[in-house]
């Protein structure tokens, strides 16, 4: 790229800063970011160790934004001069240019992450549809998609609920993604995936297609909800086998239905059966309060996010191995002919296209 081309992808990057600035109420996280360090400052400051802890994730993740920001300006800052009085060092102000490209986009996607509940923990969860086994299949092999995209992302992430299938694939599988912006990130994932390809399960190897959904729902913080005993049926059962990141395959998983909404929650992830019931009530009470929350807002998307019947015509994705390769996202339209790869994890530009759709 020539310099002046170089030049003018600055000035656009300036402008790009500008924005994510106004966007993200710059001036305002960094006056936040003052009165929660003298807050700190206070002699009874740790008293509260809950509310203490809150006000520390709070900072730095303002702090962490805030030195983001000012990286870039930094860097733009430099470039800028490198332009201006030292054109022929080339190599340099290319190498700084990729640097900002990567760290403008990346802020870019972040500033795009400003919903309610957007910046928490989430659990995306993912139930077999239409198909019998091929869908049974179908969802294990979205489990291993995202699993994959997390270990190579270095995401933290906890398999709560592992369910195999008689034949093959998964019941279901429910995963806590422990990462700053979870939920905004994965949260237009909800929808219905669909499989077409020839069946490894079908002897006269016929084109079969199967279905999967994906529910994504944030995890609150320690929340204050009063659940009454008689509305919640607990079961106590084994695993059905190992699955992601070492899920237990003791008697200690724990079932929790919520009678009046239906709502099931299953943990096995943990060592014992209290610890085990500990967090499904934790996500029991998160998708409760968000339920409370939709019919006070008369919302009726995105926070659990919402899942039409897994069958024809309600598709969020479809992935198509025959008779050639694609997979296309029919809400932001974006689409890859590397079908394999993506299934290997490579979902990054799925992700981002969500982001920026306005639906």
């Amino acid at each position: 790229m020539e310099i002046f081309e170089i030049k003018k992808e600055i000035d656009s990057f300036s402008l790009k800063l500008k924005n994510i600035k106004t966007n993200v109420s710059y001036l305002k996280i960094k006056e936040d970011c003052l009165k929660i360090k003298k807050k700190m400052n206070e002699e009874d400051f740790w008293d509260d160790h809950k509310k203490a802890s809150s006000y520390s994730k709070e900072l730095k993740q303002k702090s962490d934004l805030v030195t983001k920001i000012e990286d870039i300006d930094s860097l733009i800052e430099d470039i800028t001069f490198l332009i201006t009085d030292m054109p022929f060092e080339k190599e340099e102000i290319s190498n700084n240019y990729n640097v900002i490209a990567s760290k403008v986009s990346s802020l870019e996607i972040e500033s795009l992450l400003s919903e309610e509940h957007d910046d928490g923990e989430c659990i995306l969860e993912i139930h077999p549809g239409a198909g019998g086994v091929e869908s049974h299949d179908f969802a294990l092999m979205l489990f291993n998609m995202y699993e994959k995209y997390l270990q190579k992302e270095e995401i933290k992430y906890q398999v709560l609920e592992f369910n195999k299938g008689e034949v093959a694939g998964i019941k279901s599988v429910s995963i806590k993604i422990m990462d700053f912006n979870s939920f905004g990130m994965f949260k237009r994932e909800s929808g219905v995936h669909r499989l077409i390809r020839l069946s490894p399960f079908d002897s006269d190897n016929r084109r079969h297609t199967s279905f999967a959904s994906v529910k994504v729902s944030p995890l609150l913080e320690e929340v204050e909800f009063e659940l009454d005993e008689k509305d919640l049926k607990i079961d106590t059962h084994r695993s059905s086998g190992a699955g992601g990141q070492s899920v237990n395959t003791t008697d200690s998983a724990v079932r929790i239905t919520h009678i009046p909404t239906a709502i099931v929650v299953t943990c096995q992830n943990e060592r014992s059966q209290l610890q085990n019931k500990e967090q499904a009530l934790k996500v029991l009470k998160s998708k409760l309060i968000l339920l409370e929350e939709e019919a006070k807002k008369e919302k009726t998307s995105n926070l659990l996010g919402e899942v039409k019947s897994n069958s024809f015509g309600s598709q969020k994705r479809t992935y198509t191995l025959h008779p050639y390769k694609l997979v296309k996202d029919h809400v932001s339209s974006y689409e890859s002919s590397k079908a394999d790869k993506v299934l290997q994890g490579y979902i990054k530009e799925f992700l981002y296209a969500n982001l920026t759709t306005k639906n």
